[in-house]
């Protein structure tokens, strides 16, 4: 859709500000009165700010502040706003009604401001947690209609499509994941929604790949992994594999760094599945082809797992695994779904537990929340519980960590670390 359609780009200005002022003021009545002919995502052309911004930024608890429209914060009230004292509520109601309204969750301002980074900045928590369940709504539908789509595209394969590129979206890590600027979608993982292009598997796997002590790049400078994960890896590993002679199972060799942990681990078996060239290359090097306990699988796991899981003649091979961890550079939330759909079961033993990184959104917290709650739903519906490890991240910016690499894939402060089982 396009964003002009979205935000009434061709909206008065005045009637724009009539919507912000009502949205920000909290005037319910006067703001059900404008949605009827004006849209729930006009912008302020200065600010950035939409109805959403406004009405958040209407709760300020410091007060007083200037709004994008020019009017001062608790200036003027209505009979359905909530009365003095009581603004959170109010704005609650009235970030409620645009969301109905069609209002879009993650637009940003002209401060780079999604609705739920102001509310979190401004410390209002019942309107944070609004826009991220706004957030999981948006993101579960739209992956529902790809699905759909995709499915229809299925009826008819030209031949175009046979050589089509997956998405231009990151799984590890999670370049993607940003929100649109404006009106380009709703999704926090459409690669069209990003401000830099991004790899997709085919490109990333017939990249070169540069390997330094403490990352990889590819000839982008995209950071494929670096050693600062080394700690959540750790962490990872002795929780999955906490005890010796398990049997562990590897999508996604990276810098080996989890493979090190496994291995430290003494399991009694460990297959690794890698795709890119260069990797395997320097495995190779590094002599994790000649390990006793080691397997080293050659490919695309959507390639290599089917044939882990069933032979040529569609014999099982009741290969199981006690513990596994997946992550992939470049590929979408989808990828990551099908394969805990429709892999996991042919692979873990029961009892097993398996991870991956979680790196979704992780540029923006209000996106790593969404995707965490959006990952769990799936996991319930997938029949997985799932338990959540909160692990410190350092700053990385002040380290200096994203010297040199394209677009820093981690901004937060927290990395939550998922285990998830079988349910039962």
């Amino acid at each position: 859709m396009e964003s002009e359609t979205l935000h009434d780009a061709d909206a008065d200005p005045a009637e724009v500000q009539q919507v912000l002022t009502a949205a920000s003021h909290h005037d319910l009545r006067s703001l059900r009165a404008l949605l009827r002919t004006h849209s729930a995502s006009v912008q302020d052309p200065q600010t950035g700010y939409t109805p959403l911004h406004a009405a958040i930024a209407g709760a300020d608890p410091s007060k007083e502040k200037q709004q994008p429209n020019g009017v001062v914060n608790g200036e003027t009230g209505n009979a359905e706003s909530g009365g003095e004292g009581n603004e959170e509520e109010a704005a609650v109601r009235t970030v409620k009604l645009l969301l109905q309204n069609g209002a879009i969750w993650n637009d940003l301002n002209k401060d780079d401001e999604t609705p739920g980074c102001l509310a979190l900045r401004l410390g209002l928590t019942d309107l944070y947690n609004i826009m991220v369940d706004a957030g999981v709504r948006a993101e579960i539908l739209l992956n529902r209609l790809n699905e759909y789509e995709q499915l229809k595209d299925e009826d008819v394969v030209e031949p175009a499509d046979l050589e089509a590129p997956t998405s231009t979206e990151a799984n590890h890590p999670s370049p993607a994941a940003e929100p649109a600027p404006s009106g380009a979608s709703e999704s926090t993982t459409d690669s069209s929604t990003t401000r830099d292009p991004q790899p997709n598997q085919p490109t990333y796997l017939s990249s070169s790949l540069s390997f330094h002590s403490d990352r990889i790049l590819d000839s982008s400078a995209n950071s494929v992994m670096m050693s600062w994960e080394t700690a959540l890896m750790s962490r990872t590993a002795a929780l999955l594999a906490s005890s010796p002679g398990l049997r562990v199972l590897n999508i996604g060799h990276g810098m080996g760094i989890i493979d090190s942990e496994f291995q430290s681990a003494s399991p009694s078996t460990h297959h690794i599945v890698e795709a890119h060239p260069s990797v395997l290359a320097r495995m190779r090097e590094q002599g994790w082809y000649d390990r006793p306990n080691v397997v080293v699988h050659e490919g695309r796991w959507q390639d290599v797992l089917p044939r882990l899981i069933e032979s040529e003649d569609g014999a099982p091979n009741n290969l199981l695994f006690d513990a596994i961890y997946f992550d992939t550079f470049a590929e979408p939330y989808a990828a990551l779904r099908t394969f805990f759909e429709d892999f996991i079961i042919g692979l873990l033993d029961e009892g097993g537990k398996w991870g991956f990184f979680n790196g979704l959104g992780a540029d923006r917290q209000v996106c790593y929340d969404v995707y965490a709650k959006v990952v769990e739903l799936d996991l319930f519906e997938a029949g997985f519980d799932v338990e959540w490890t909160s692990v410190e991240v350092p700053d990385l910016e002040a380290r200096g960590e994203w010297d040199g690499v394209r677009r820093a894939y981690w901004k937060l402060k927290e990395y939550r670390l998922p285990i998830a089982c079988f349910m039962g």
